[in-house]
């Protein structure tokens, strides 16, 4: 309450009321009562702090997840392509398997609900394997009801990560920069351009990088001190890691085949594969009205 006003409450209390202990109070100077206030003794009195309490959002289950050399197990995560004169770009979903590395990305002018379920599904259905597990951060774009009701009915397993352990979702982060934006960069991109962009995605950059473009693969070692280390000594395609898998027919989604895969692999060369990409990123960035190509 007010200075003055809680002046005049005291000086009612006592000539109002009649109460004798207000009697030196009723004549207090609003001055005086803000100095009063200030003190740290009042403040200590008179002011009383609640931590925050968090809200439990039981959706997802917060640990790691646990793929055991099984493909399935897909990290998520959405990449920003920027904000200009107060329009925010698209979005590009950037979806990774633990165990090949096989990567789709796509590209939604939002992530509400609206725009995000459709592309989550046409992202599930380009995996060639079977989808077993859902990781991703605790944004809220992911941690949903919506989202959480497609994998269920999926049977597919939700996870998201553990608080204070950054390390939870590092492949597919790794991903965003090794190939959102080394390909497609840091510049705005409008949302009205996403439909072109997730076009380019499904059918240049996602074959390319699945078929063509090699990635390092690590070997964990368990140092003398306990602690595990990885080194870098194989370079291999997703599609090569996940032939190798034993009995890898058997992940394979109803309809899709590995003689299908093969002849896929084969019908471009690696170099052959990778200009085609290219050829196709500079026509879709002469596209964008105003954007310049590096």
């Amino acid at each position: 309450m007010s200075g003055p006003a809680t002046r005049r409450i005291l000086e009612r209390e006592y000539t109002d009321y009649g109460q004798a202990a207000y009697q030196r109070l009723a004549g207090i100077s609003v001055a005086h009562l803000y100095r009063l206030r200030n003190t740290a003794a009042y403040r200590k009195r008179n002011t009383s702090y609640q931590p925050t309490r968090p809200t439990p959002v039981p959706i997802g289950e917060r640990r790691k997840p646990r793929p055991q050399g099984l493909p399935g197990y897909l990290r998520i995560d959405t990449v920003h392509q920027g904000d200009q004169d107060g329009h925010k770009g698209l979005y590009h979903i950037n979806a990774v398997d633990e165990v090949t590395q096989w990567e789709i990305v796509a590209a939604t002018p939002q992530i509400s609900e609206l725009w995000l379920l459709p592309v989550l599904e046409a992202i599930l259905q380009q995996f060639p394997f079977k989808i077993r597990g859902f990781h991703s951060d605790n944004g809220s774009e992911f941690i949903n009801y919506n989202v959480a009701r497609l994998l269920e009915k999926l049977l597919i397993e939700q996870t998201r990560s553990r608080p204070h352990r950054s390390g939870d979702n590092g492949l597919v982060e790794s991903k965003n920069g090794a190939i959102i934006r080394k390909h497609i960069g840091y510049g705005y991109i409008g949302a009205q351009h996403a439909d072109a962009v997730d076009r380019f995605h499904r059918e240049q950059l996602n074959p390319y990088i699945n078929f063509h473009r090699p990635c390092a693969v690590p070997t964990v070692l368990t140092v003398a001190n306990g602690k595990r280390r990885r080194i870098y000594q194989r370079w291999a395609t997703p599609f090569e890691l996940f032939r190798e898998l034993p009995s890898c027919d058997s992940f394979l989604q109803p309809g899709v085949t590995m003689a299908e895969l093969e002849r896929f692999a084969q019908l471009q060369s690696d170099t052959e594969a990778a200009l085609a990409m290219q050829r196709a990123k500079r026509k879709l960035f002469g596209s964008f009205k105003g954007r310049q190509i590096a």
